[in-house]
């Protein structure tokens, strides 16, 4: 959260009444500091860059065999007649363009750029409801850290002054006919932000056919897609690396301030300057950083709490007194072979791992596992509060419920057009039926991803039961003694190498069946693909380690009764217990995967920009053909072209969720676990900063109301982390037992001997007698111990379970979503967008006639008959060619 420099009093404007004068000025939607030159210019040094389009041709092609020659030629010539049917049609639509040419070597670089007029503007800024200002909001906004430290007069470390602040505005839906009521109208140039003209670009650019519409060729997407575009993107508003020269930083760009204030390692314990950064990159990566802070800042208390958890284990390996009967054992319990080829061992050899184990289970895993629980269900209330703050102030509160609109491609793709019986105006439609059966597609193809996880799954098990009997047969002494850890640790990173591959074959195949799906909104979209994916790395992800939780070592049997799996006895728990090869395949899988993300995230977009940088950068030889008196690498549109695309925000969310999953599904394993969350995080934040400032293209602005179906995935990982955690306790730490024992006995004197059974003889086809882990008696059957204990842990697990859900649920009901002030500012604000769009209001003659000639004009020409369906998906008539003056 970041800090706002307004007055702390708070303001009665809050709820200042609208004036019945439609001439009275509230406020001003210009900033007040002098911008450094905008070179995002035509070449007159006016019209403004909305969009880039851009396309590589070779000058001297290649020859080559004469059946290859003439496939290319044709290839050549289909992609350049789309592109001139498209920019004909841009230009038709009232998109004003101008072309500039680089030849390099024997590659030719066009760049088209592209400027919407204004009546375009108006026209496409009511077709997809654009909110405008009102009247501004001068109510100040601070945070609770904030406010907390203010109160105890202690200075504020997370605080920093970010200069021009974006002004917070009362808004609604814009509308031709209201133009005088909304503030700024009087300039052109500065009426719609910058982000609002590169929406409604975006916007004509994903509508706009080039060739035959049942063909799907359509939209901007399409030509990139074929090549016959390499890019299309909106231009960053100047360089990122600030002046050499002292500098006013008001007079810096939005691009400089959020490098210097915000993406800098510098700034990692200072407050995101949130406002700045929905400014330039819009509501939707906003929301993910405003998130990802929000996540990390509650990761502190955990991972405080975690470390005394931890620290607590250090202390019982010293103290702990089954430890000690164990380590000073020596030949007293001999243990019977883990392996079919395995030989004797004494239990005292394992005395190290297992004071190792106290640090994983102990008694404190306990009440983290209670805290961590709770923790997940406040922190997601308390998210929820601060989501529809950020929502209402950024204007969002009711966007998918009222403003979004359908995707673009599917407003060119759909098949018919229906009426919507809310607005009663036409829309693309495309038939439940058909998206149900492709829907059902799609979650076949997600079974059987999963059944080849599955798969995978029992080979990396085969995997160590069968190293374990290579490294016994090699009758090396060192190998033989840490066969078990081998066999687990290679294991799990074999595990790991096979998550990752499997992960972006699945996300792949994802991103094809959901578009094939035909949603009709974006949320839904994303929520569709999100869910797909989700499953399919939900099991991917946390199958081993729900597999060493809850399922290994339970199928074994016992000494003269080993239960076979193909032929292979079914593999036990290590010499010091599962709960230990727990915490460790955690830590191999969590800590793995993240030290690998923040590596790639680190060097692969650096060496990408290193190499699209080589691959474009100017030679002497380099002829421009429109201006010769400019350089091209001076170019804004240039240097933009040589970064990164930017792949959006689902690997960000992905990364994150899984982690959260870690830290409360398994958290009785590795309390450790949100500390090397935290640290992550703090990485994390600064990388994603960098590579959205400074390695990727400009994305294009995108409105969001909240994380979307990431937040109920969240709240189903916190339930289900409440009956893991209890599972875990009950079954797989020595917790219960330890707890049992020393109420029937006193103390836990015996404890080692009380967890072994006795194997006789006959059972193990040898004279010797040997001991196992479980409460059997010499004839292998269950003891009442046994018995006791089971029913001791599935009553944990009910009252656990019952007694967290219910504190939860009370949380849930203490913690409203959305705060009262919150509340009465939208209603506020509903009454003002009532006031401005009155019908009776007087409309100013000067302005509002002129603007209404052009849209009239722009509206005719884009005009849909409503008795040809295919002339409905494309923005202006086929039959329409020439430009408008």
């Amino acid at each position: 959260m970041m800090k706002r420099k307004q007055n702390l009093v708070e303001d009665s404007t809050t709820l200042i009444a609208l004036s019945d004068h439609p001439e009275q000025t509230y406020g001003s939607t210009e900033m007040c500091a002098a911008p450094q030159e905008n070179k995002n210019v035509f070449s007159d040094g006016v019209t403004h860059v909305d969009f880039v389009l851009v396309w590589e041709e070779s000058v001297n092609p290649l020859k080559s065999a004469d059946s290859e020659e003439e496939s290319s030629r044709s290839s050549r010539d289909i992609h350049r007649k789309w592109r001139t049917e498209f920019l004909s049609r841009l230009q038709t639509a009232g998109i004003h363009q101008e072309m500039k040419e680089f030849v390099q070597g024997k590659t030719k670089t066009t760049y088209v750029l592209l400027s919407a007029a204004w009546n375009v503007l108006c026209y496409y800024a009511e077709e997809i409801s654009l909110r405008v200002p009102l009247q501004v909001v001068t109510t100040p906004i601070s945070n609770w850290s904030e406010d907390i430290l203010n109160k105890m007069h202690i200075p504020n470390i997370m605080a920093q002054d970010v200069p021009n602040l974006p002004p917070d505005y009362y808004t609604c839906q814009y509308r031709n006919n209201k133009l005088e009521r909304f503030l700024g109208h009087e300039n052109k140039d500065t009426f719609f932000k910058t982000t609002q003209r590169h929406k409604i670009l975006y916007e004509i650019l994903v509508r706009t056919p080039f060739g035959a519409l049942k063909r799907g060729e359509v939209g901007v997407g399409r030509l990139v897609s074929e090549n016959v575009l390499t890019a299309a993107f909106p231009l960053h508003e100047g360089p990122f690396k600030m002046p050499t020269a002292p500098i006013d930083p008001k007079s810096l760009n939005m691009r400089q301030i959020l490098h210097h204030y915000w993406a800098r390692w510098a700034c990692w314990r200072k407050y995101q300057p949130l406002d700045h950064i929905r400014e330039y990159f819009g509501e939707k990566i906003a929301l993910y950083f405003a998130w990802l802070g929000f996540y990390t800042g509650w990761l502190l208390p955990a991972a405080v709490v975690g470390f005394i958890i931890f620290l607590f284990g250090i202390w019982l390996m010293v103290t702990d007194v089954p430890a000690e009967e164990l380590c000073s054992s020596g030949d007293t319990f001999v243990m019977c072979p883990l392996c079919n080829i395995c030989s004797y061992w004494n239990l005292s050899s394992i005395c190290y791992t297992y004071k190792a184990g106290l640090l994983f289970d102990n008694e404190g895993t306990v009440f983290f596992s209670i805290f961590m629980s709770l923790w997940a269900v406040t922190f997601l209330e308390y998210w929820k509060r601060t989501s529809s703050i950020l929502a209402h102030r950024w204007d969002c509160s009711e966007f998918e419920e009222i403003e979004e609109r359908p995707r673009p491609e599917f407003t060119a793709m759909a098949p018919m057009m229906v009426r919507n019986p809310v607005t009663g105006a036409e829309e693309p439609h495309f038939p439940e039926s058909q998206r149900l059966s492709r829907t059902l597609t799609g979650n076949m193809v997600i079974i059987v991803m999963i059944a080849i996880v599955l798969i995978f799954l029992i080979a990396i098990i085969l995997y160590r039961t069968i190293l374990s009997i290579i490294i016994y047969r090699s009758h090396s002494a060192i190998f033989i003694f840490s066969a078990g850890r081998i066999a687990s640790l290679t294991g799990s990173m074999l595990n790991l190498v096979v998550i990752l591959l499997l992960s972006r074959l699945y996300t792949y195949l994802a991103k094809i069946l959901t578009r094939w799906e035909m949603h009709r909104t974006q949320t839904k979209y994303e929520d569709a693909f999100t869910l797909k994916v989700f499953i399919f790395q939900f099991v991917n992800f946390y199958s081993s380690p729900v597999y060493i939780a809850f399922f290994k070592g339970r199928f074994v049997g016992y000494p003269g009764n080993y239960n076979n799996l193909l032929g292979i006895r079914n593999e036990d728990c290590g010499s010091s217990g599962c709960l230990i090869e727990l915490a460790q395949e955690l830590l191999v899988i969590m800590v793995g995967k993240q030290v690998i993300s923040n590596i790639q995230e680190f060097i692969l977009p650096k060496l990408k920009t290193w190499w699209h940088k080589r691959k474009l950068k100017p030679a002497p030889s380099v002829e421009l053909i429109d201006k010769p008196d400019t350089k091209p690498e001076n170019s804004p549109w240039v240097a933009d072209y040589q970064l990164l695309v930017c792949e959006g925000l689902f690997d960000e969310y992905l990364e994150m969720v899984l982690q959260f999953g870690f830290i409360t599904i398994f958290v009785a394993a590795c309390p450790l676990a949100p500390v090397f969350a935290l640290i992550n995080n703090w990485v994390e934040v600064r990388l994603d900063a960098q590579k959205f400032v400074c390695e990727y293209r400009r994305p294009v602005v995108e409105r969001a109301q909240e994380i979307g179906i990431w937040l109920i995935i969240l709240q189903f990982i916190s339930y289900l982390a409440v009956i893991s955690n209890a599972f875990l306790i009950a079954f797989t730490s020595d917790f219960l037992p330890r707890l049992y024992y020393r109420y029937n006995k006193g103390s836990m004197r015996g404890y080692i001997n009380f967890t072994l059974s006795v194997a006789e003889g006959n059972f193990t086809q040898s004279e010797m007698s040997c001991r196992y882990r479980g409460q059997r008696d010499e004839k292998g059957q269950l003891t009442q111990d046994y018995f006791h204990l089971l029913a001791i842990r599935l009553s944990f697990v009910i009252i656990f379970e019952h007694v967290v859900l219910l504190i939860g649920r009370i949380i849930d009901w203490m913690v409203p979503d959305i705060p009262e002030e919150v509340e009465i500012k939208i209603k506020r604000e509903h009454y003002m967008a009532k006031e401005a769009l009155a019908e009776n209001q007087s409309l100013s003659k000067s302005v509002l006639e002129e603007t209404e000639r052009q849209t009239s004009e722009l509206r005719h020409r884009l005009q849909i008959p409503t008795d040809n369906i295919s002339s409905a998906f494309c923005p202006f008539p086929e039959h329409e060619d020439k430009p408008p003056h």
